[in-house]
């Protein structure tokens, strides 16, 4: 191993992680404001093409120093890079950090297909660096209650699982429509939660078999035009017998402003995180049982930044290469087969 990678100071535990971000639009705002409230990590240098979003940085982080790019923040003294920039840029930039010798935490999708995020994911396991990706519904209550009622068979053996996100509005930003910055339309944006979430919640099964249809502006597409899909769905089979299906879009006329959920359906019982009145933030988890429900998780809570959160903390105890990033890579993969079988 690169001798300057063997020897950079990692962070003590008893200091926050020095953090450089890359890309403080709305989302990489609120994950350096919420690392920075956590006290785990401090913003020591920020980077963005915009110098409206630069600005409105250095409210959150008024001592941060601004520096040009990517190649710049990599000349500061730091332990990791928090990443949020365009998604075509995701993969290299996290290869770029990691060989540089700093931790890495990225937007989804880390990488464009299941070959990008291998390629990021090998990175952090020569240089031996903690690798994070923005998963962040792993992180609300109501899904990791869920996961332990799964992991301790409460629900007897599962056979179905509904998952569904549907996104009224549909991204702002140009580059999210050409198909080379954003790798896809609805499915990469926001088919990679679904297909992570229940992949994580069933612990990771293989997938089998997967068949699905793509469409834009009501019309059926292949997985490899150049139109990005504005509405998909997916059957996936896993080898435990286990199906699931997954519907995603932008701008669907549903009558609300998103309708997000993940429902687990076992022949003991069932378990469903949802939405409330098309909120994007609010979310309550019940368990089923025959006819009757009961709660698990009530809103309100603050769990958008907590992947970053967790992340920034294990970086700060001195955490290097999880092999657990390795699932990054098979969700990824579920998203290329996806298109393929489209």
């Amino acid at each position: 191993m690169n001798e300057v990678l063997r020897s950079r100071t990692m962070p003590a535990g008893s200091r926050p992680a020095r953090l450089g971000f890359l890309g403080v639009g709305w989302i990489g705002r609120h994950r350096m404001e919420a690392i920075l409230s956590s006290g785990a990590g401090e913003a020591v240098v920020i980077a963005d093409a915009s110098p409206e979003m630069v600005e409105e940085a250095r409210r959150i982080a008024p001592a941060a120093k601004v520096v040009d790019g990517v190649d710049e923040l990599l000349r500061h003294e730091l332990d990791g890079i928090v990443i949020a920039t365009p998604s075509a840029q995701h993969a290299a930039q996290s290869i770029q950090a990691l060989e540089a010798g700093f931790a890495a935490f990225c937007q989804k999708p880390l990488g464009r297909n299941a070959r990008e995020v291998e390629a990021v994911v090998d990175a952090a396991r020569k240089t031996d660096r903690l690798l994070g990706v923005d998963l962040s519904y792993r992180h609300t209550q109501g899904m990791e209650r869920i996961r332990t009622l799964l992991q301790n068979g409460e629900l007897g053996s599962v056979y179905a699982v509904d998952l569904v996100f549907h996104n009224a509005y549909g991204p702002d930003k140009a580059w999210f429509y050409d198909k080379q910055l954003s790798g896809g339309g609805c499915v990469m944006d926001l088919g990679i939660h679904l297909a992570d979430l229940a992949l994580w919640a069933l612990d990771f099964p293989q997938v089998e078999k997967v068949s699905s249809q793509l469409f834009h502006q009501g019309r059926r597409i292949s997985g490899q035009a150049d139109e990005v899909e504005d509405f998909a769905t997916a059957t996936i089979e896993l080898s435990t017998g286990t199906v699931l299906r997954l519907t995603c879009s932008w701008r669907l006329q549903a009558g609300t402003d998103a309708i997000i959920g993940a429902s687990f359906y076992g022949t003991g019982g069932g378990a469903e995180m949802r939405n409330v009145s098309g909120s994007f933030y609010d979310f309550v988890a019940e368990r089923f049982q025959a006819t009757s429900r009961s709660p698990l998780s009530e809103p309100p809570e603050a769990w958008g930044g907590r992947a970053a959160v967790d992340w920034a903390r294990r970086l700060q105890s001195g955490d290097r290469f999880d092999p657990t990033c390795s699932e990054y890579a098979a969700a990824a993969a579920v998203i290329d087969q996806i298109y393929s079988s489209a």
